[in-house]
């Protein structure tokens, strides 16, 4: 693609970044095939072709957003389904972070939505707010179906079950069972640990029994990815550099092997702290070292080269077959950290029948709180999902990502992390969710 950016504005390194970004597009159109947005809603600006075009307008000719351009630009799950479609190799995740940033410092939104962004960009990072908010949605639940779409959406996710806070999200250090045969750092999360406990416990339980020692760092919390994916760089910026100065101690004194992620969205985030950083002097070295320690779970699990025997403990001796798990691979982990294979050789290695589901690229339509903030799109995408999910048959659905598991269960899908899974299998307690939900003679082993 052609660019006509002067001198003084290549002198941003924003800019000049987006500039060599926008360069490697060829409007080849293959990314449009792959795009959840366009092929649910077949508008060329829906497309990442068409919302390049839209940032090279606005980003070229440095103006704030016009109200159409936000509309596209919002609309983008940031899936990057399309940087695995695309030939040319176009940097899209930073292309449409630096746009987003530009609309956040340009850009005066309605005041409705300017409040609910601020509201969840307050709430949801924050644990403790987070838990508190989810106990007011249940008493207004009754007056859900009075209330607006986006309002409703934030009041159903409060009627989930909210088990209580967990013993694992403390800071402390977790020795290894056994010969220590390695040092990680874990990060807790913020929305994953009030939402679903047990994926953090089963990773300790696991991690343990292997010979890992575990720390729970003093200072680290939420990674940035939710308000980052807003444009509210200061505020991701700063929390990014919270995790940084807590992993860095851990560094500076016994040590880490890897920080270990177990939800993909935020592992897509820490691995991208060095890109983020890279031109602040002060972080710019500590960031890039922490993001080549960041790993996904499965990642860290297929690089430990994992007992078979130890993990194929429950199902030794299944009279009825073994439970037949769908995989969802979220898209921050095949798409954004490009991790494929380990999951699922993993959930095989532990003697679940692995099946694949059909569109398999495609967003569920969480994205974060994409799916707040767009209920509609996400709401196509969801069913879209689950239909293709229901048409695999499953015992049960296996996701390494929080947002997946509030988007796609229902009570005919029982949405399992993909750790938890590895855990039961390696002789850890069964998923609390399952009990009672599956043919019992699967579970006979």
């Amino acid at each position: 693609m052609q660019t006509n950016f002067s001198p003084a504005q290549l002198e941003n390194p924003v800019i000049a970044e987006s500039e060599q970004i926008l360069r490697k597009c060829v409007h080849c159109g293959f990314c449009t095939a792959t795009c959840p947005t366009f092929v649910t809603l077949g508008d060329e600006l829906d497309s990442p072709r068409g919302r390049i075009y839209l940032i090279k307008d606005m980003l070229e000719n440095d103006k704030p957003a016009t109200d159409r351009v936000v509309k596209h630009l919002d609309r983008c799950l940031s899936c990057l389904s399309c940087t695995s479609t695309c030939p040319s190799g176009v940097d899209y995740m930073h292309l449409i972070d630096n746009a987003r940033a530009h609309i956040e410092e340009n850009y005066e939104r309605p005041l409705g939505d300017r409040l609910l962004r601020k509201l969840l960009s307050i709430v949801v990072p924050n644990p403790t707010l987070f838990r508190m908010s989810l106990i007011g949605a249940k008493f207004a639940a009754p007056f859900a179906r009075f209330m607006p779409g986006r309002l409703k959406g934030i009041v159903k996710m409060g009627a989930r079950h909210m088990p209580p806070p967990s013993w694992v999200d403390k800071p402390q250090v977790i020795p290894a069972i056994g010969e220590r045969k390695g040092r990680v750092a874990i990060l807790t999360g913020c929305a994953q640990q009030v939402l679903e406990t047990e994926i953090n416990e089963s990773t300790v339980r696991l991690l343990t029994r292997l010979g890992i020692e575990i720390v729970v760092a003093k200072g680290a919390g939420c990674c940035g990815s939710l308000v980052h994916h807003m444009g509210k760089e200061e505020q991701s910026h700063h929390q990014a550099k919270g995790n940084i100065d807590a992993w860095s101690a851990e560094l500076a004194g016994d040590g880490l092997d890897a920080i270990v992620i177990t939800a993909s969205g935020c592992g897509t985030t820490v691995k991208d702290y060095g890109h983020m950083l890279r031109n602040d002097p002060g972080y710019a070295d500590k960031a890039a070292a922490v993001s080549a320690l960041a790993k996904d779970i499965t990642e860290y699990l297929s690089e430990l080269d994992v007992d078979a025997s130890m993990l194929a403990g429950v199902f030794a001796g299944a009279q009825h077959g073994n439970p037949r798990v769908a995989y969802h691979s979220a898209c921050s982990i095949q798409h954004g950290q490009k991790i494929v294979r380990p999951p699922r050789d993993l959930l095989k290695q532990a003697g679940y029948e692995v099946v694949e589901i059909a569109e398999g690229h495609l967003c569920c339509g969480s994205a974060g709180v994409y799916n707040l903030l767009q209920p509609e799109i996400a709401g196509k995408l969801q069913e879209r999902k689950r239909g293709n999910i229901r048409a695999t048959q499953p015992d049960l659905v296996a996701t390494g990502n929080i947002g997946c598991m509030v988007q796609i269960e229902t009570d005919d899908l029982k949405v399992i992390h993909t750790v938890q899974l590895l855990d039961w299998a390696a002789g850890g307690p069964m998923p609390s969710k399952l009990h009672g939900k599956m043919n019992k003679a699967v579970l006979a082993g």
